[in-house]
């Protein structure tokens, strides 16, 4: 079975404000297929300035709260680029790019579908090692 990549439609440059870009992120959250025990929180961490565009850095943080570990053992964070250019028109979309915390591998969201297993990856590993220290 082939897996439909889910994305949205982004926002052009001149729209683009640092609140819209969060709200475009969670936007994108709310079409991956993850189980509803996965809470999240989204943040804002900086703007740089570059020579041909300017770049919004977004942090998703993971995690999976229960009944008796209200605060999770670990967490599993998802890095978002959104990525203005200088020599674009402003009409053009944003550019958007993510990668996960274990990773330096930078993925599309229109390229790559993903998946609630590199969530559950990063923090069976992060526990795997605080529990040999």
């Amino acid at each position: 079975t082939k897996h439909v990549i889910k994305n949205i439609l982004w926002t052009t440059a001149k729209n683009f404000t640092v609140e819209r870009g969060q709200q475009q992120i969670e936007e994108l959250i709310s079409t991956w297929d993850i189980h509803e025990s996965w809470l999240h929180h989204s943040e804002f961490l900086e703007e740089e300035e570059l020579k041909d565009s300017k770049r919004y850095h977004y942090r998703a943080c993971w995690g999976i709260p229960t009944r008796r570990k209200p605060i999770p053992q670990a967490t599993a964070s998802v890095y978002f680029v959104i990525v203005i250019s200088k020599f674009k028109p402003d009409t053009t979309p944003v550019e958007v790019f993510y990668r996960l915390e274990s990773s330096r591998l930078i993925r599309r969201p229109e390229q790559c579908q993903f998946r609630e297993k590199w969530l559950k990856d990063i923090i069976e590993n992060k526990i795997a090692c605080t529990e040999r220290l």
